[in-house]
């Protein structure tokens, strides 16, 4: 999925939650979402849209700082990885066995150095208490547009 930058603005968690499984609809059997965004800036909420449109419920999906990956057996599978407390990334070669075999989602994904080639890119940024501006990188606003 090749495409250009799309900016989208978040007024509340349900508007991120939405946009994040408007992107979770277009995505195929394999893709890597890397996600950037302060603390609190809204991933996770972005990543229970996502899942959603994989059919897992959101209170499935909670921050994966503690345990580092979720792994959820949907077809095809999803993989969702915290990178938060990762210090030295090159000592982590576990990372790369998920990355590629379904669908994963990377948050603090600005730990691995350059993302992986193909990847969609997740900028979120905290406006206000609510108001967020989501930038995606990587996919065609054709598609978004025809969802």
């Amino acid at each position: 999925m090749t495409g250009k930058r799309l900016t989208l603005m978040s007024n509340s968690e349900k508007e991120t939650f939405e946009i994040g499984k408007r992107l979770g609809n277009l995505l195929e059997k394999q893709a890597i979402i890397c996600l950037y965004g302060d603390l609190g800036s809204g991933k996770t909420v972005f990543i229970k849209g996502l899942a959603s449109a994989l059919g897992i419920p959101p209170r499935e999906i909670g921050s994966a700082s503690f345990v580092l990956a979720a792994e959820y057996k949907t077809e095809p599978p999803f993989y969702h990885i915290d990178l938060y407390r990762i210090e030295d990334i090159e000592k982590e070669d576990w990372i790369w066995d998920y990355i590629e075999k379904g669908i994963c989602a990377i948050e603090w994904a600005e730990r691995l150095g350059e993302p992986p080639a193909g990847s969609i890119k997740v900028y979120i940024k905290r406006i206000n208490e609510n108001k967020r501006e989501v930038t995606i990188e990587g996919i065609n606003k054709e598609d978004w547009d025809n969802l």
